[in-house]
């Protein structure tokens, strides 16, 4: 649109400046032609020198507003004195041309129109005689004029400011509304609304882009339902390993405490191989059990068991019931009862304080706290710490700090299945270092019970 106007504004300008030439000089051509005229018929009746009557004669021939100078004599009348300037008087004086000049006096335009008479000998030489005449002519009317002229342009240009509004909205339609609704596409996309498209139309530059983003968003949410097939699948091949081993497992633990209780009946080789295979077969069991937790809890089928929890005598509990109560300093003052889930709590504290004194060192403080809203249940350990690239991974299963590590006790699913139970509480958990030693984990629940 501004384009446009701009566009009609410059050729209305143009054209008003041609036409306001144009009318200007025609008429300055038809003064001159004039002015000049009147010269002409009574030069040739005049002496040389001039007497005053004579030029009082020739002004008069030219007009109202005419001056006549011979030398040091004048002959002037009307407007003409204030308005003849000394340069066109410089200009006339020994010339043998007709001069003119624009000149403002009080407002009012003028022109002034500067005429040497010069005499033609018999020879035909021409010579200045001394006499010049200006006239003077008012050009309010032609700048009256051309400023209709003017006028009317602009008026012509205002009319084209609908049509350019008209380009303009058309513009918007057929370039600007496509881009829009590929902006709300890619937005769409981006929230995970994998079955947004543009729905293009044409065959300009923007309907090929929009084709490319429904073939990208096309191709993702293939991609995205084969992945989750393959995640359906592989949390789906968990659970059904898990179930299977169940029932060989709880024959091999038994299997396992009779030969643990014959053990010391055995010779020491034997007795080693007997320790060794029941403390696989205790593992084996351990991680079968957080496989079949961490399935529940991918597909989203663990539950909740609320009731009225006391969480600084449930922590006293979880530790005492492992053994873990003189290694362990305590802090929980006295505190209301929550509505959470007992043994999943107990889940977590025991991963949480198992693992700070498996790769801590003591002492192991497990402090219980928070604020107005959310429990605080804070896990701190004296050990090396865990560098900082690292603490992303730590709730990454199967994650080892130091691959150098062996066989350690436990499944590698035990910070995981602590942190998806803090969750699935509405809480969180996180980890962190304690200055320049030691890791810190803080479990986060809310104080009041969500709709989980």
């Amino acid at each position: 649109m501004l384009v446009t106007v701009a566009g009609a504004a410059a050729a209305a300008w143009a054209a008003a400046g041609a036409a306001g030439a144009a009318l200007t000089g025609s008429l300055q051509s038809g003064l001159v032609a004039d002015v000049g005229s009147s010269v002409a018929a009574l030069a040739p009746t005049l002496t040389f020198p001039p007497d005053r009557d004579a030029l009082d004669r020739l002004r008069t021939a030219v007009g109202p507003d005419a001056l006549v100078v011979a030398g040091d004599r004048e002959s002037e009348g009307g407007a003409a004195g204030r308005v003849v300037t000394d340069a066109l008087r410089a200009g006339v004086r020994g010339g043998d041309r007709t001069l003119t000049e624009r000149v403002v006096d009080g407002g009012r335009p003028w022109l002034v129109i500067g005429i040497p008479i010069v005499r033609t000998g018999v020879d035909g030489a021409r010579t200045a005689s001394g006499v010049e005449v200006y006239a003077a002519r008012d050009l309010t009317a032609v700048d009256t004029e051309v400023g209709g002229v003017a006028g009317a342009a602009a008026g012509a240009a205002a009319l084209t400011v609908p049509f350019a509004v008209v380009l303009a909205v058309f513009a918007a339609g057929s370039v600007l509304r496509p881009v829009r609704d590929l902006r709300d596409t890619a937005r769409r996309l981006a929230a995970g609304d994998l079955t947004a498209r543009a729905a293009p139309t044409g065959a300009d530059e923007l309907a090929d882009l929009a084709r490319t983003v429904d073939d990208m968003a096309g191709s993702l949410q293939a991609s995205m339902a084969t992945m989750e097939r393959m995640q359906d699948d592989a949390r789906r091949f968990a659970a059904d390993v898990s179930h299977e081993l169940r029932t060989p497992l709880s024959t091999l633990t038994a299997v396992a405490d009779v030969l643990d209780a014959a053990a010391a009946d055995l010779p020491p080789d034997g007795r080693e191989s007997v320790q060794l295979a029941v403390t696989e077969i205790q593992r084996l069991v351990l991680l079968v059990e957080d496989l079949m937790e961490i399935s529940r809890l991918d597909a989203g089928t663990a539950t909740l068991r609320r009731e009225p929890v006391d969480v600084a005598e449930a922590v006293g509990e979880s530790l005492r019931a492992r053994g873990w109560a003189g290694e362990v300093e305590l802090v929980a003052p006295p505190g209301p009862p929550l509505l959470l889930d007992r043994r999943r709590l107990d889940v977590i504290v025991a991963n949480l304080v198992g693992n700070a004194l498996r790769h801590g060192a003591p002492p192991v403080v497990v402090r219980v706290g928070g604020d107005a809203d959310r429990l605080l249940v804070e896990v701190v350990d004296h050990g090396p710490g865990v560098a900082d690239d690292v603490l992303p991974q730590v709730f990454e299963r199967f994650f080892k700090a130091d691959p150098a590590r062996g066989r350690t006790p436990g499944s590698g699913l035990g910070l995981a299945i602590a942190r998806e139970n803090a969750r699935l509480h509405g809480g969180d958990l996180t980890v962190g270092t304690t200055g320049d030693r030691g890791t810190r984990f803080e479990l986060w629940l809310p104080r009041e019970a969500g709709d989980r």
